[in-house]
């Protein structure tokens, strides 16, 4: 089953384009590299599948919803977390967490339950009260991802979480994003970290707005004589025209 499928997608502002005619698909329960150096085209391409910008030709679903015709129930079957914005650092733990359970359109008596049962998975009982810019990096990370997910969507948008964040508490949260998998929830990720890429399922990697290259680590290694997915960017990032924002 497929969680995604896009064929033909466009993206054009003006005489620029964005996104240019890029088909794909994403199972369900993979993890999903979306690999891209600044200005390939990446967020314009992610904000469409998340219902948030109209494509300028080409179709696509996500989670079965056209994202022409139904991006509101796209916004309601997906979770997203991003390294710019996740978490609001002047409310309290809890509050974080019903604030977005309630923008996903939980019921009330439902996500009563379901953050006592998040506070106590995370062992942030005592937690409970402490403003989110109180706690610790790793812990925000792990509060972020978990608050993402906490409507149990079939597919969460990660848009470079782990940015800035230092190679321990990176592993952590790929360690959420297996157990996420391992529940049937797509994850679609973008990340700067090379080692990260190999972490995924299949990776594509887009160049001045077109998918380059798309499999698995394992081939796109094979494919370009490299030794890791560094190389293999590398190879295809020296060829792009743009230049980053």
């Amino acid at each position: 089953m497929k969680a995604i499928t896009v064929n033909n997608l466009v993206k054009r502002f003006c005489n620029f384009t964005a996104v240019d005619d890029i088909t794909f698909d994403v199972n369900q329960g993979e993890i999903f590299g979306f690999l891209g150096a600044n200005g390939a085209g990446k967020t314009t391409a992610i904000r469409m599948l998340c219902g948030l910008s109209k494509p300028t030709s080409g179709n696509g679903t996500v989670a079965g919803f056209d994202i022409h015709k139904e991006p509101e129930q796209i916004k309601r079957n997906i979770g997203y977390m991003s390294q710019k914005f996740s978490l609001y650092n002047d409310l309290k733990v809890w509050e974080n967490i019903r604030l977005f359970a309630g923008i996903y359109g939980m019921p009330e008596k439902e996500i009563s339950l379901k953050t006592d049962e998040l506070l106590h998975t995370l062992n942030f009982e005592s937690e409970k009260k402490t403003l989110v810019k109180d706690l610790p990096l790793g812990w925000k990370q792990k509060l972020a991802f978990s608050v993402s997910i906490f409507h149990n969507p079939k597919i969460v948008f990660l848009d470079e979480p782990t940015g800035g964040v230092d190679p321990m508490i990176r592993r952590q949260f790929w360690e959420l994003i297996y157990e996420a998998s391992s529940r049937g929830i797509t994850v679609f990720v973008t990340t700067h970290y090379m080692d990260e890429a190999e972490y995924c399922n299949r990776v594509s990697i887009m160049v001045d707005g077109k998918i380059s290259a798309l499999d698995t680590p394992k081939n796109l290694k094979m494919q370009y004589g490299a030794n890791d997915m560094d190389g293999v960017f590398q190879e295809l990032a020296r060829k792009a025209i743009r230049k980053g924002d």
